[in-house]
């Protein structure tokens, strides 16, 4: 068992039951534990940057299907954005091309140009 202990509200003790071979050492399992922590954050990326959690299945192999592709897409995503880093590459201004003419409305993306009052649905 492990137990951690809140560094802002030292009265909290969080338990971790923990289930692994003889001989493993209390550093493995503790970072095992904290390990969670980057790995919910990966997944909130993936659902924010992939469509992660938009998926309409009905079957297991559709929902296999999506949950995989979009963490493939997360996965490429995430190498390209640590090579650009590695290359010296990133971004530390906004771009200089214009925003997208494209907006999301519910369920449909419309057309929208600048200066006018109608806007073409896409769905």
């Amino acid at each position: 068992m492990l137990a951690r202990r809140s560094l802002k509200r030292p009265d909290e003790i969080a338990y971790y039951l923990a289930y692994a071979p003889v001989g493993t050492t209390v550093e493995n399992l503790v970072g095992v534990a904290g390990s969670r922590w980057a790995i919910e954050e990966c997944f909130q990326a993936a659902k924010g940057q992939c469509g992660l959690d938009e998926y309409e299945v009905r079957r297991y192999p559709g929902w296999y299907r999506h949950i995989t592709l979009a963490m493939l897409a997360h996965a490429f995503l995430a190498a390209m954005a640590t090579a650009a880093i590695e290359r010296g590459a990133a971004e530390t201004t906004q771009p200089t091309w214009p925003r997208s003419p494209w907006l999301r409305s519910g369920a449909c993306w419309q057309l929208s140009a600048p200066g006018r009052r109608t806007a073409v649905s896409a769905h």
